[in-house]
C-alpha cells in the first residue's frame, strides 16, 4: 500500500508549488526532487496564480511571514482550491506570536485544506484558537506519549473531522488521521529535531504524495510520514565518526532519494486505530 504511493510519485513527477519559509526553502526543493517530485517556489502575489495554475498541488508554510507572503498565500490558496488541487497547511510556530496565530487561523477558516500538518502545540493552537509553543517547537507539556495516546488519537480524529482534512501531528510518535482512522507511526530518530527543516521537508513530501495519490489522501499522508521517519533512521545509521547534524541533513535527503517501494513497506512501523 505505502509502496504503491511511493511509486505513484516517482512515476508521475508531480509539480508542487511551495510558499515556504526562507530558512528551509533550499532543503524543501531538494527533498522534493529526491522523493521523485518537482518543486517550484513563488511567493509574489502577482505571480502565484499563474504558478498555481501549472502545478498540481500547493504547500503553504507560515514559517517566515511578511505582508507580501501572507497575501500570496490567500491568492494562491483560492486559486488552488478553484482548480481542485491538494492544498496543505503547515502552521509553523502557530501560538508563538499573534501574527502567526491569526494568520494560521485565517487561512484555516478561509481556505479548504486537504491536509494540515504540524506539531501537537501548533495543531492545538488551531483547534483552540490560541496556544503556546517553544518558538517553532512543540511545548513539552503537549508531547504525544504512550500514556496519553488514546486521548491524542481521539483529538486528531476530531480535528480532522471538524476541518474536513487529513491531520498529521508529528513528533516522537506521529499521528495521521481522518475522522475515522488514525495511523500511529513510530518511525524516525530524536536527532531529527536537531535539524532545521525536517518538518518543512515532510510537508512538501506530503503534498507531492497527495498529488500523486488523490483518491487515497490518508494512506498517502501516512506513507510520506513513514518515508521521512525511515529516512531519518537510515541516515543516522550511515553517519561516520565526526559527522554531525549538517551531514545528517544531507544523508536524510539522500535516504529519501534511494528509498524504494519494497524498503518503505518493510521499514514502515505503524498501527491503525
Amino acid at each position: 500500500m505505502f509502496g504503491s504511493c511511493l511509486e505513484n510519485v516517482r512515476n508521475t513527477t508531480p509539480l508542487v508549488h511551495n510558499i515556504t519559509n526562507y530558512v528551509t526553502v533550499n532543503d524543501v526543493a531538494n527533498v522534493l526532487l529526491a522523493c521523485g517530485a518537482s518543486p517550484i517556489m513563488s511567493d509574489e502575489p502577482e505571480d502565484v496564480e499563474d504558478i498555481v495554475s501549472i502545478c498540481k498541488g500547493l504547500n503553504i508554510n507560515i514559517g517566515t511571514l511578511n505582508k507580501r507572503t501572507i497575501e500570496a498565500m490567500f491568492v494562491a490558496g483560492k486559486r488552488a482550491s478553484a482548480l481542485g488541487h491538494p492544498l496543505l497547511l503547515d502552521p509553523v510556530g502557530a501560538g508563538a506570536s499573534a501574527l502567526r496565530t491569526s494568520t494560521a487561523l485565517s487561512l484555516l477558516n478561509t481556505l479548504r485544506f486537504s491536509i494540515i500538518r504540524g506539531n501537537i502545540s501548533e495543531i492545538k493552537t488551531l483547534a483552540l484558537g490560541s496556544g503556546t509553543t517553544k518558538g517553532v517547537d512543540a511545548d513539552a507539556a503537549d508531547t504525544v506519549t504512550e500514556e496519553n495516546l488514546d486521548v491524542m488519537v481521539a483529538f486528531a480524529k476530531d480535528f480532522a473531522k471538524k476541518n474536513h482534512a487529513v491531520t498529521a501531528i508529528t513528533g516522537a510518535i506521529d499521528l495521521v488521521a481522518d475522522s475515522e482512522t488514525c495511523y500511529v507511526i513510530r518511525n524516525g530518530r530524536p536527532e531529527m529535531s536537531k535539524i532545521t527543516g525536517t518538518g518543512c521537508q515532510l510537508s512538501a513530501i506530503m503534498t507531492a504524495y497527495a498529488v500523486a495519490n488523490p483518491k487515497n489522501l490518508l494512506e498517502a499522508s501516512a506513507a510520506a510520514v513513514c518515508l521521512m521517519g525511515l529516512a531519518g533512521e537510515l541516515a543516522f545509521d550511515r553517519l561516520l565518526e565526526g559527522e554531525g547534524n549538517s551531514t545528517y541533513r544531507n544523508r536524510i535527503i539522500d535516504a529519501v532519494c534511494h528509498l524504494d517501494a519494497a524498503a518503505l513497506e518493510k521499514g514502515a512501523r505503524y498501527e491503525i486505530r
